[in-house]
């Protein structure tokens, strides 16, 4: 639709001023303020002359006038628009000035959050997407896999299933039953859990499911730890509820439970965050001694781990490491999952399974900033769940995903060996390599950006201004042709680097 909006043009009547004056100067100061971009369509000649009860003629005449200045462009049988050379006829008049915001958009105000570096950071990457760049995501994985076809028949049937039983109001914030229900079923049944239907709460995506738990447990300056290096939207979701962070060691085994315990001696510990499936971002996985030990220290020192599984179905060993939430005496655990990537990003799916006082608060804190979720998806993956049809996807994805995974293990090994090391997990939809200590990781990523490939580097998980020689590459996102190109111009950018310090 070209004019979905209608123009709103006050006419003073009384004024010295010819009408179809005040109309161009009308149309005019909208554009010089922003408010019509070029390509914005303009209401027709009568629609116009008939909203504000003038004649045609008159309207006509302004449009005429605002054509020939450049303002306006007409084209046959579609419309009259805003010129795209009106940027020009600004710069060029001396009477009129650049497009300024409205006044309302500059005021100042006080806000009660500071501004974050990390946040600011994920928007700006946002939005450097180029098309012709390799994008070696932080883990996501490939929406081109996405069953599109089977999905499309499941939202259309919850649509139309809803509209017959009058389903279209507002329900249950902790998500509908059905799915609640199914995702029960899989949860207890693969995962080894033991949750009933109070016990689970369906969000919008995992990153959701971490700001309510952040915001139902944490207050002003309780003590939160998180691993040194760590996914830092949840650093910055329990920052924004006023958490004090502490940051705990990890190695090659996960989580270090003996720093932890210095913790929690010189601490009142509020909860733990923890990725233990496959640490963000080094991909490790915590031992089974590391496991007991941190269950162990939850229930003495009484605080509660909130474990993050957003992405569990990535198993590539014959050995599936359970959850935290399936051990004995897990009391002291909230378990965090996503079907996000076993469809795509854009299918903002999560759900959390804690005890039920916690879902309670949870719904709670829902009601005042979503009301509920997204019903029609919810109904739609339900039935998508009951029929089988995601743990075929999972399957089919699973393959693609681990030939992706040795292709891209062995060609970093032939073309990037002499710069990185790195150990192949045996989960996850990334790889976390070592960068040589020679190597200048700023000079690094701005020599990507020219190579027009984009990798995620260590500085990215730690502390602002801590330095990290490592790089995440995630693999699942691209097919063995983009990994080889992503490959291969991130082999130059190393290049350039080295030739460099050698020319020095």
């Amino acid at each position: 639709m070209l004019r979905p909006w209608e123009l709103k043009v006050e006419i003073e009547r009384q004024s010295g001023t010819a009408i179809h004056v005040q109309i161009a100067q009308k149309i005019i100061a909208d554009i010089q303020s922003g408010r019509f971009t070029p390509g914005v369509a303009l209401p027709g000649t009568r629609d116009l002359a008939s909203k504000i009860q003038v004649n045609r003629k008159t309207v006509i005449q302004a449009y005429d006038e605002l054509i020939a200045q450049g303002w306006l462009t007409s084209e046959h049988k579609r419309g009259t628009f805003v010129s795209s050379r009106v940027l020009a006829v600004n710069h060029r008049s001396h009477k009129t000035q650049a497009p300024v915001p409205h006044p309302t958009y500059q005021a100042k105000h006080e806000l009660t959050h500071k501004k974050s570096p990390i946040l600011n950071a994920v928007s700006t990457l946002n939005k450097r997407q180029m098309h012709d760049t390799i994008h070696f995501s932080d883990g996501l994985p490939d929406a081109r896999l996405i069953p599109f076809e089977i999905l499309s028949r499941a939202m259309r049937h919850a649509l139309i299933t809803s509209a017959r039983k009058n389903k279209y109001c507002y329900g249950d914030p902790k998500g509908v039953l059905i799915l609640r229900e199914a995702l029960l079923q899989m949860l207890n049944m693969e995962r080894g859990l033991h949750a009933k239907l109070d016990n689970i709460c369906i969000t919008r995506g995992s990153q959701m499911a971490i700001f309510l738990v952040a915001k139902v447990f944490v207050q002003t300056s309780d003590y939160v730890v998180l691993e040194k290096l760590t996914n830092q939207l949840a650093r910055e979701a329990f920052i924004s509820c006023g958490a004090s962070i502490l940051n705990v060691e990890h190695d090659d085994e996960g989580l270090n439970t003996e720093h932890l315990a210095q913790l929690c001696t010189q601490h009142k510990i509020r909860a733990v965050y923890v990725t233990p499936h496959h640490q963000i971002p080094t991909t490790v996985s915590i031992s089974p001694s590391r496991r007991q030990q941190l269950i162990a220290l939850a229930a003495q020192y009484n605080f509660m781990i909130i474990e993050d599984d957003s992405d569990h179905e990535f198993n590539f060993s014959n050995h599936n490491t359970l959850p935290l939430a399936s051990m004995q005496n897990a009391h002291h655990v909230v378990y965090i999952g996503s079907l996000s990537k076993a469809l795509s990003p854009n299918f903002r799916l999560g759900y959390i399974v804690a005890p039920t006082e916690i879902i309670s608060q949870c719904a709670n804190q829902i009601n005042l900033i979503d009301r509920q979720g997204d019903q029609i998806t919810e109904l739609a993956v339900a039935e998508l769940l009951h029929l089988g049809e995601i743990k075929k996807q999972n399957l089919r994805t699973h393959k693609i995903y681990s030939e992706r995974r040795t292709y891209i293990a062995d060609l970093i090994n032939k073309e990037l060996s002499e710069f990185v090391s790195f150990k192949l997990p045996h989960s996850g939809l990334a790889l976390w390599l070592e960068v040589c200590p020679t190597i200048d990781m700023s000079k690094l990523l701005r020599d990507t950006k020219f190579a027009k490939v984009t990798v995620s580097t260590g500085a990215t998980f730690s502390n602002i201004g801590e330095h990290i020689s490592a790089i995440r590459l995630g693999f699942a996102n691209l097919n063995n042709d983009e990994i080889s190109i992503g490959i291969m111009r991130l082999r130059a950018a190393f290049l350039n680097q080295q030739a460099k310090r050698l020319s020095a």
